[in-house]
């Protein structure tokens, strides 16, 4: 196995790169690269750590011929193009946790730098001035606090809210009841966290969806007086409208820590009375930032070294315990797409996979992703589990995955059911004693047979004589036979094979057989 190598393209810990080299992993450290610089060295690495100045575009990936993943140490992924990387089976990862704490406490510093105007109160004592009257702030106990968005982030804001004596309402679409009362927070609608909170912090990722969530409409539907925090991404809100709401008052004071553009050095909120603002320092403590560059290192040597995925986007996560039990199974699901793949005759349109038994007790997400990527093999030579799911998706292929809580005849089973212009085919395997991926059944006939090199399929009807018509035609032409693999609906009728050859077959002993006396289909696989 060559040697894995990684470039950190931002400043980070050097935390991460003695994770790297301890873990056996080539690393280099070059810092403020430029685009066109990045590009001429990107070809050499396999993997890519960064923070947010290295903005990995189609471009530069389209150079990064090696590359696996790209690791982000931080949340916010916006300066990576995703699509691109899906497209070119990169794994692009996060680090979610990391600096939700530091981002969480920065959020309630703003919250009670609103509350009690200490900015504000701070520059007035050091001119010179006692302004105690001017300073005159609230209180948050008893309060109503409203979190958009009640993830990983949101929910530590609302813990530490809590024993601030706070109400806590969160809107957030995934937030399931059950979750809102283990946070200590009412699920309620936006309109209802509108209406109602005092106080509105922002925890919620930059999406087509949320994109001005606080535009100018909803920022005029919220309480008179509310006070507004936004730690989590700039886009969120409307900052002109921001702008006019505290000046004429209906919005008491807003703090910012992140902002439409970055850096931001001009914006028109500056000096607005009751108006904070931090230069993006949500995750900027010493902790928060060994913890995001540990993270990222141990994320990607993992990745390079055993196959572990954990924090990805644009792939499912396995984790380092899971990576054994599931690579037999995927290795499994593979050539079934594989096999699957080969033998479709027109456009794929839907694709059931189906675990039983023990394989249905583990994470699917994986093997699907395996199924996808051997059955899209035969169109396509750069496919892998990354971006199989996103070129299935483009093809309009619906993907449905299926599990049976019973165990059949064996311990487990993987189904794999493809639905084609020319109808419905289905192909089904189990792994035996040593973990070894096995055929046990092709379009309904009852078979067994390893997948594997080079191998003849053939559809033929069950007459005397065939399966040594074929021995004889292989012999002739030089090919030597592995194994015969038979299997048949009933005497007399439909039949299958498959033939494992120690050469690929040509195209001229490929005509003769289909010549053979019997013989509806012939096709030439490889696994």
């Amino acid at each position: 196995m060559t040697t894995p190598k990684v470039l950190i393209s931002d400043k980070m810990s050097p935390k991460a790169a003695e994770i790297f080299r301890e873990r056996g992993i080539q690393v280099d450290e070059k810092t403020g690269l430029g685009k066109d610089e990045l590009i001429a060295i990107i070809g050499e690495y396999d993997g890519l750590a960064i923070r947010s100045s290295t903005r990995p575009d189609a471009d530069i990936m389209d150079a990064a011929t090696n590359l696996k993943v790209i690791g982000r140490a931080g949340i916010g992924t916006d300066n990576i193009d995703k699509d691109a990387a899906s497209a070119r089976g990169i794994v692009v990862m996060n680090t979610p946790f990391g600096n939700s704490i530091t981002t969480a406490e920065h959020a309630i510093a703003m919250m009670f730098a609103l509350a009690r105007q200490l900015p504000e109160a701070d520059a007035s004592t050091q001119a010179g001035k006692w302004e105690k009257s001017k300073f005159m702030g609230v209180e948050l106990t008893g309060k109503t606090l409203g979190l958009i968005g009640a993830g990983n982030i949101g929910s530590i804001v609302a813990d530490r809210a809590r024993g601030l004596k706070m109400k806590v309402v969160a809107f957030d679409p995934f937030l399931t009841e059950d979750r809102a009362v283990e946070i200590g927070a009412e699920k309620v609608d936006l309109d209802g966290l509108l209406s109602r909170a005092d106080f509105i912090t922002l925890h919620t990722p930059l999406t087509d969806q949320t994109r001005g969530i606080l535009g100018r409409e909803n920022l005029e539907r919220t309480k008179k007086g509310v006070r507004i925090i936004n730690c989590a991404r700039g886009g969120l809100i409307d900052e002109a409208a921001l702008k006019d709401l505290l000046e004429s008052g209906h919005i008491a004071g807003a703090a910012l820590d992140v902002f439409g553009e970055e850096p931001a050095k001009e914006n028109s909120l500056f000096g607005t009375p009751g108006f904070v603002a931090t230069p993006h320092l949500g995750a900027s403590t010493t902790e928060a930032q060994v913890n995001v560059a540990i993270q990222v290192a141990e994320q990607m040597a993992d990745y390079l070294l055993t196959g572990a995925v954990t924090n990805a986007l644009n792939t499912p996560s396995v984790s380092a315990e899971e990576a054994p039990r599931l690579k037999p199974y995927m290795t499994l699901a593979t050539k079934l797409g594989l096999l699957a793949g080969q033998l479709a005759h027109r456009g794929i349109k839907r694709v059931s996979i189906e675990a039983e038994g023990a394989l249905a007790e583990l994470n699917m997400k994986p093997v699907t992703a395996a199924v996808l990527a051997g059955m899209l093999r035969p169109i396509s030579d750069t496919v892998n589990m990354v971006n199989a799911p996103f070129m299935a998706r483009e093809r309009d292929i619906d993907v449905a995955e299926v599990r049976h809580d019973k165990e059949g005849d064996y311990a487990s089973l993987l189904r794999l059911t493809v639905e084609t212009s020319d109808g419905v085919r289905s192909v089904a395997g189990t792994l035996f004693g040593d973990n070894a991926p096995r055929l046990v059944e092709l379009f309904g006939i009852r078979m067994e047979a390893e997948l594997d090199g080079p191998m003849l399929y053939i559809e033929n009807e069950d007459k005397p004589g065939f399966i040594g018509a074929v021995g004889s035609t292989l012999g002739q032409a030089g090919i030597n036979i592995g194994t015969f693999n038979l299997g048949r609906r009933a005497g007399g009728s439909d039949a299958v094979m498959l033939v494992a050859v120690d050469d690929e077959v040509n195209a001229d002993v490929m005509a003769t057989i289909k010549t053979l006396d019997g013989v509806k289909n012939v096709k030439a696989l490889t696994f």
